[in-house]
């Protein structure tokens, strides 16, 4: 009789425990589609046990990442689109991995919100699991919390954690990054999950466009593991899912130098700050990343935002990833090797560029014909 008392006295403060634990059950069938080998734990339990030996690992180092999607998030829930910013949450922590070389072995979600609504949380937290279910990584655990009087009717956070595994011999540092190395750039499949506060300026001061508008140019939603989508609304093609890169960059990573290490000698994760304050992340002092804009198409819904937003080239390299999602730099002598592994991978490909001496008259980041390019 207490135990109802207390139950019926915290769902009247607004916190509904009944309601998670129908979420718990209601998302166990797209978690289950995520195991893989050394989950040891399930769903619901206080804490998660993953066994790395299991996994297959002699001597691994560890990699952890933890990151959010930003203000994208507020168009799902102003759009009442909730089924791929799930996707988001997982790509941006499990991209961060791939580019020391990790494994992403498992993930944990926090959805946070003012009033569980349980066909929101199943539809992101589902999305959540197809982001584990295409990055091979067990989604092993997380938290649902319902927080009334923080959020606002209908709005709710996200973020995840993550943690990979790399054999101690095989971590990609990006110090024997050298002079002459060739940048290869993958295509990105939209705007990912960065520069958003920009893009809600821009669409908050247009006149002639909202996001229910239809899209006045032509794109193509590549979905992983499930056919592209033509997008139709503006929406559509701001809420494309960030594309992550883990399966064929660790397919990428086998193809190894003289001395039985990686041939990728570095990697960047292409996200807040662009191409400009990422790729210089992974370089070694005194060199810099010459990259010629002749060799990728600006994509059409950059082109359309520079040009609504009156955003200058240069700040728009600051800001957004301009259609390359991650930055690969080998050597001369395997860059044609790792280009077919990735293109064989079903990524589009590009070699944008070379790495330099750095003038310090110069930026890190050069970009040549940027001007008549992204005109």
């Amino acid at each position: 009789m207490k135990t109802e008392t207390k139950t019926s006295a915290y769902k009247e403060a607004g916190v509904d425990i009944d309601a998670a634990a129908d979420l718990v059950e209601a998302i166990k069938p797209a978690i289950k589609k995520t195991a893989r080998s050394g989950m040891m734990s399930n769903i619901g339990g206080f804490g998660a046990l993953f066994d790395p030996k299991a996994a297959g690992y002699s001597d691994p180092l560890l990699v952890s990442s933890t990151d959010g999607v930003g203000t994208k998030i507020k168009i799902a829930i102003d759009q009442k689109i909730h089924d791929t910013i799930g996707i988001d949450a997982v790509a941006m922590c499990v991209n961060d991995l791939i580019v020391q070389g990790a494994e992403p072995l498992f993930f944990l979600d926090y959805f946070a919100t003012g009033k569980l609504e349980n066909s929101v949380a199943q539809a992101v937290i589902e999305g959540v699991a197809k982001g584990c279910e295409i990055a091979g990584c067990a989604l092993i655990g997380g938290e649902t919390a319902e927080m009334p009087g923080l959020y606002t009717d209908g709005d709710y956070d996200l973020a995840g954690f993550t943690v990979g595994a790399v054999e101690r011999d095989q971590v990609i540092t990006g110090e024997k990054i050298q002079e002459g190395d060739i940048i290869l750039g993958l295509a990105s499949s939209g705007i990912h999950s960065n520069g958003y506060s920009l893009v809600r300026k821009i669409m908050r001061s247009t006149q002639g466009f909202s996001y229910d508008s239809p899209l006045p140019f032509e794109m193509t939603v590549p979905y992983q593991e499930r056919p592209a989508q033509k997008a139709e609304t503006i929406t559509q093609a701001l809420l494309a899912p960030t594309r992550i890169y883990v399966k064929p960059l660790l397919e990428a990573i086998k193809i190894k130098a003289e001395d039985g290490t990686p041939a990728i000698k570095g990697m960047a994760h292409i996200t807040g700050g662009g191409l400009s304050e990422n790729i210089p992340r992974v370089l070694p002092e005194g060199l810099s990343a010459r990259l010629d804009c002749t060799q990728w198409a600006l994509p059409e819904i950059f082109k359309w935002l520079k040009e609504l937003g009156n955003v200058e080239s240069n700040d728009l390299a600051r800001t957004l990833n301009c259609g390359i999602g991650m930055v690969v730099i080998t050597a001369a002598e395997h860059a044609a090797e790792i280009f077919e592994s990735l293109k064989n991978s079903g990524e589009q490909v590009f070699e944008i560029g070379i790495i330099e001496k750095q003038d310090v008259s110069n930026d890190m980041v050069i970009l040549d014909h940027i001007e008549q390019e992204w005109a």
